[in-house]
């Protein structure tokens, strides 16, 4: 193979490769980012903030948060024919419900925002963490 066609075949592998990545990282019909007092975050449609829980355990994609907490933290139901696609995925709750994950952690809301944009879940007990775009996640401590 010459130089210049194996400079077209990988270009057009990097190109599909990305193409792949972009779609790939589309947030479910029912998410969207929102700006925040703590930077971009997923939200709701309605602009509610989406949490992670820190004791979910990623790998199992295994909601924890049940009863009381999930009154707490409502968890985020994945939109009627979503398919999971990385870094998006459901889980199977307890109810049989079908949850949304990100990066594998199931997602929620939290009761006590009040308002789109509302960040008050940050942090709550060392546990909880808005969840956002990008590779690298927030901390699970409060937001200042």
């Amino acid at each position: 193979m010459t130089s210049s066609k194996l400079t077209i075949v990988l270009s057009s592998i990097g190109v599909m490769f990305s193409a792949g990545l972009a779609l790939a990282a589309t947030p479910p019909a029912n998410i969207k980012t929102a700006q925040t007092k703590i930077g971009t975050v997923y939200a709701t449609t309605g602009g509610m903030t989406i949490y992670e829980f820190k004791r979910d355990n990623p790998q199992t994609q295994v909601s924890i948060c049940t009863a009381g907490c999930a009154t707490l933290w409502p968890p985020v139901a994945a939109p009627t024919g979503f398919v999971p696609s990385v870094p998006w995925g459901t889980t199977t709750r307890k109810d049989g419900t079908e949850q949304l994950t990100y990066e594998g952690y199931p997602l929620y809301t939290w009761s006590k925002d009040v308002k789109p944009g509302d960040v008050t879940g940050q942090g709550v007990k060392g546990n909880w963490r808005a969840a956002r775009p990008g590779a690298t996640p927030l901390a699970w401590t409060p937001a200042q």
